[in-house]
């Protein structure tokens, strides 16, 4: 096997993903993992428990089934340790508990993923940690905000909602000189189109609920960190007692097989149909890190390899009274596109952001935001089906 782990370091996407995180020899040549349903684990002898010497000692610190999708995430990431947690707002809200305390500022971007917000609203604010949200545009100016007690940095690229984009290493090289640690949500890019970890992050979040699963039916997060800090993550980890489930890290390893092969789609699809829609009447703009005219563009062209299969547009409306009128219009004419939360699946979805809760990046004032998941089905389908939705709007 370490020959062949030699020759996967320089080998393609698709062959990476087709055979890293396992040794099927390890399990009598069978292609996949067995799923190791575990809580007790026996040790041969009271000198071997007192020591804990072996490799497993209790269901909530791994098994093999874990350990090879953790291997997995660590060869795309080129990180020290990952850990698996039960959802992706939990791959959030642990490196936060582990890495901040009483008395400390932690710096989030203002696009940030909603749950995570309401996180550092409630349960920050009552263990006394101060949050503050800066502009997701600031790049190396973040520095103005830091304080003697700056902790830790929360970064998302491109923003939930509305994408724009950030500048990471710059916002990376400013936090470290500062001595705080630097989070990023990387669910959108994967790390397939975006390394965290080669571009100064520190802890690399994942929902792997979405692409990594790809089929709208597994609930999991991956974070992944740096040698300096994966002690502290896994130490955190262990005292929370959180720990993702054998069976839905074998759905989630199984995922990973044709993830590459899935991106590509969703990619392709979304850039097609973002692109059309920039050319339409009934639409006032379109938030699509991948299209020049995008705003910060530059960076996502910069530093990332590709795009996923979620972007948002805005509904051209003629004054806020209709707004949320023809977005409500929009969606129910729509057929092939569901309306529902998550993106990440086979399946195309579409739902109305509200950005009631932004107090630096504010949302845009000239119509409602439509936010669409581009699943694998035919462009000419879900562009027909958009049309539809357009139909119904237009006769508010």
């Amino acid at each position: 096997m370490k020959d062949k782990d030699s020759l996967l370091q320089n080998a393609g996407i698709n062959t990476r993903l087709t055979h890293i995180g396992n040794d099927p020899f390890d399990y009598h040549g069978f292609i996949n993992p067995p799923v190791v349903h575990a809580s007790t684990v026996l040790f041969p002898n009271a000198r071997a428990m007192e020591t804990r010497t072996q490799k497993y000692t209790y269901g909530t610190r791994g098994t093999p089934t874990t350990d090879a999708l953790c291997e997995a995430i660590d060869a795309l990431e080129g990180s020290a340790g990952t850990i698996l947690v039960p959802s992706g707002l939990a791959a959030v809200t642990i490196p936060f508990l582990g890495f901040v305390a009483a008395g400390d500022h932690a710096l989030v971007v203002d696009s940030v993923y909603g749950p995570t917000r309401h996180f550092c609203d409630t349960m920050l604010k009552r263990l006394g940690v101060e949050v503050e949200y800066y502009d997701p545009e600031i790049g190396a100016g973040i520095e103005a905000l830091f304080r003697p007690n700056t902790k830790l940095v929360h970064t998302e690229a491109p923003g939930s909602n509305t994408f724009e984009m950030q500048d990471i290493p710059a916002i990376s090289a400013v936090a470290h000189r500062h001595g705080a640690v630097v989070m990023m949500d990387n669910t959108w890019a994967t790390p397939l189109y975006f390394r965290p970890l080669d571009h100064g992050v520190d802890i690399s979040i994942h929902a792997s609920t979405k692409y990594p699963s790809g089929h709208s039916d597994i609930l999991l997060g991956t974070v992944s960190a740096n040698a300096e800090h994966w002690e502290r993550l896994k130490e955190a980890n262990g005292v929370l007692g959180i720990c993702g489930a054998p069976d839905d890290a074998y759905q989630i390893l199984r995922g990973l097989r044709t993830m590459g092969l899935r991106l590509e789609r969703h990619y392709e699809s979304a850039l097609d149909i973002a692109e059309w829609l920039e050319g339409r009447e009934d639409v006032a703009r379109v938030l699509h890190p991948a299209l020049p005219s995008f705003p910060s563009h530059h960076l996502w062209k910069r530093d990332f390899k590709g795009a996923s299969g979620i972007f948002s547009f805005v509904l051209a409306a003629d004054g806020p009274e209709k707004s949320r009128a023809k977005a409500h219009a929009f969606l129910d004419a729509l057929r092939i596109f569901g309306l529902g939360y998550s993106w990440g699946g086979y399946e195309s979805l579409a739902l109305h952001a509200y950005l009631n809760d932004r107090t630096v990046a504010k949302a845009p004032t000239d119509g409602p935001v439509i936010r669409l998941q581009i699943g694998i089905e035919d462009v000419a389908d879900l562009k027909a089906d958009i049309e539809r939705g357009f139909a119904a709007a237009s006769a508010i």
